[in-house]
């Protein structure tokens, strides 16, 4: 089958399993976006995650990952939704973290869309990726042009903006390939200027030393002093930058079933967050990505912003 109609169709499929977006770049070595990892890293705006600068080669090149990659098969599934908690006292959890694990959801439908392509060509093999691998996601979302890197260092796509989850598939097959799309952030700096911590660089990199989705998630001590005053509501993660970005200004509701916060979530207010105990927190998020953060420290982080709103 010629390349192009095979494309064609693995983006056909990729729609009907209900993903928004689909590109497709060939597998190689990115070396800008290699030395840019490492610059970063260097500088030490990586904050405590050293994993990011094991073996930075590995994670510029598929191959090494996946020795018989050809291409790089790129997805993006929207999350985004005005459907979120009620109350207006409630702690802020992230947009993508008010449903079910995306690992979970976009694993599934990423080993669908391989078991087609193997349907159609027997001896196509491959490997699905969803920040579950050393792999590039963004880099390689926009290697296949399914968006651009925003100021925020998140891919935004001109129809759905930035609230969507990469997921990729490394095949052992050549097909037809996409390509970049130009940056269309402009003079803007909305993201720039909105974050409360002010840890958007102005090289579309992040300080995750100041950053508050990755305090909020990965730090393992006490949150810095003087990041806890600009902490507002926000308990796990941070929507803010994209939240203000003009591309996500007509973003449309996911449709994803997995993704729709549960009544019990939405509905909670502030005595309920305050008496939330273990037992609970494990029904509300054994399936959510909250649950990978410890009850300790989420309970501190509840805590925590109520003594903020105190004291102002």
């Amino acid at each position: 089958m010629e390349s192009v109609n095979l494309s064609q169709l693995i983006k056909a499929k990729a729609n009907e399993l209900g993903f928004d977006l689909c590109g497709i770049a060939e597998a190689k070595k990115l070396h800008d976006a290699e030395a840019a990892l490492v610059k970063w890293c260097n500088e030490g705006l990586h904050d405590k995650m050293n994993y990011l600068i094991r073996d930075p080669n590995k994670r510029s090149d598929p191959r090494i990952l996946f020795p018989e990659a050809k291409s790089v098969v790129v997805t993006g599934l929207n999350y985004f939704t005005r459907n979120r908690q009620k109350n207006a006292n409630a702690p802020l959890i992230s947009m993508y973290a008010l449903g079910k694990d995306y690992h979970d959801v976009m694993d599934r439908k990423l080993n669908e869309l391989l078991d087609y392509i193997k349907s159609v060509v027997p001896e196509a093999e491959g490997r699905a990726c969803c920040d579950n691998a050393p792999v590039m996601e963004k880099s390689w979302a926009v290697e296949a042009g399914i968006g651009w890197m925003g100021k925020n260092s998140i891919v935004i796509n001109k129809n759905i903006g930035s609230f969507f989850f990469i997921g990729i598939l490394l095949l052992n097959i050549e097909l037809d390939y996409d390509k970049p799309l130009r940056d269309r952030c402009g003079n803007c700096n909305a993201c720039i200027n909105s974050c409360p911590t002010g840890a958007i660089n102005c090289d579309k990199t992040i300080d995750a030393g100041k950053c508050i989705a990755n305090l909020t998630i990965n730090l393992k001590s006490e949150l810095p002093e003087h990041i806890i005053p600009l902490m507002g509501r926000r308990v796990y993660s941070c929507d803010t930058c994209q939240e203000v970005c003009p591309w996500n200004k007509n973003a449309k509701e996911h449709t994803t079933p997995e993704f729709i916060i549960s009544d019990k979530l939405a509905n909670m207010d502030k005595e309920d967050w305050l008496n939330l105990d273990e037992n609970l927190f494990f029904k509300l998020f054994s399936e959510s990505p909250v649950g990978r953060v410890k009850f300790d420290r989420f309970k501190k982080n509840i805590v925590m912003i109520y003594e903020n709103a105190k004291s102002k």
